[in-house]
């Protein structure tokens, strides 16, 4: 074994013994933390946000720290700040990027379809007027497929691309996940938090109604599509995800060419708010951080 794989296998060993750890102590307390939802992090105070005209849209965005950009993409329904636990742990490192996608929180929308290849290139656009050649992605849901489809049609814009609860096909998808109590939980904060942020308050349903229109059909990429990445890779999910098959994710990483695989221990679809120390902890060691 090289210098270098020996260090990829340490560092693999240690994030596992660290997960198995905390697994432990949450079932030594009896705790079914993939049941909870915390609540929404604030906005992390020194973010400078703008608002960019990209494809027709307001596009807001925010950026924080030094270093090689990283670029926060959430998910659908979500908003920028759901990602507060990650940029205090990777504004030491980067200069990161966060993003409401269009018809998201702040960002505005236009009658154009909602789809992932349209929504990436709202990202591409807004790195255009930041200036940013090149940037690694952390993506949540939603935001994971945008960074997946960023990899395979815009390969020369991304450098590794955390992909956290993804599906490439929609039959990856758990039918009825809307009924979960968390994720429903989930769907009524976001309505909640849309009606508060949004420059359109009054037109959540519309905003539903458009973007599940996307979700009926999007993505469904190929086996041959999902080969052709070159990125580096992490695909990452917790391991009781409401909304995503468990073969699905597996599915994922065994066919996008050397793509790591890691579930997190005790947690859902919401694992970056459950366990945030296991999951900046992988995303820290994806990039190269620690």
């Amino acid at each position: 074994m090289s210098g270098k794989s020996n260090s990829r296998w340490l560092r693999a060993q240690r994030l596992f013994l660290f997960a198995c750890a905390a697994f432990a102590v949450q079932h030594a307390q009896g705790e079914a933390r993939w049941q909870t939802l915390p609540p929404t992090p604030a906005p992390v105070a020194g973010e400078q946000a703008g608002s960019a005209d990209v494809n027709g849209i307001h596009l807001h965005y925010a950026t924080i720290g030094r270093g090689s950009p990283v670029i926060l993409l959430h998910g659908g329904l979500a908003n920028s700040d759901y990602f507060g636990n990650q940029v205090r742990a990777l504004m030491k490192h980067h200069k990161v990027v966060l993003v409401d996608s269009r018809g998201h929180g702040r960002s505005s929308r236009d009658d154009r379809p909602f789809g992932y290849d349209l929504m990436a290139d709202d990202v591409v656009a807004l790195m255009d007027r930041l200036h940013l050649q090149k940037a690694d992605v952390v993506g949540w849901s939603d935001g994971a497929i945008i960074g997946l489809d960023l990899a395979i049609r815009h390969p020369d814009r991304v450098g590794k691309v955390v992909a956290f609860a993804a599906n490439t096909k929609t039959d990856g998808v758990i039918d009825g996940v809307e009924k979960n109590p968390t994720f429903a939980a989930y769907i009524k904060r976001a309505g909640d938090e849309y009606r508060r942020l949004s420059p359109t308050p009054n037109q959540y349903d519309a905003f539903v109604d458009q973007i599940s229109h996307m979700w009926a059909s999007q993505p469904n990429w190929t086996d041959a599509q999902l080969n052709g990445i070159r990125a580096p890779v992490l695909v990452m999910d917790g391991d009781h995800d409401e909304a995503i098959k468990r073969s699905h994710t597996e599915y994922i990483a065994a066919t996008i060419p050397g793509a790591g695989l890691l579930i997190l221990p005790d947690t859902s679809h919401f694992a970056f708010l459950q366990d945030p120390d296991a999951f900046n902890f992988a995303i820290l060691h994806f990039l190269g951080d620690e």
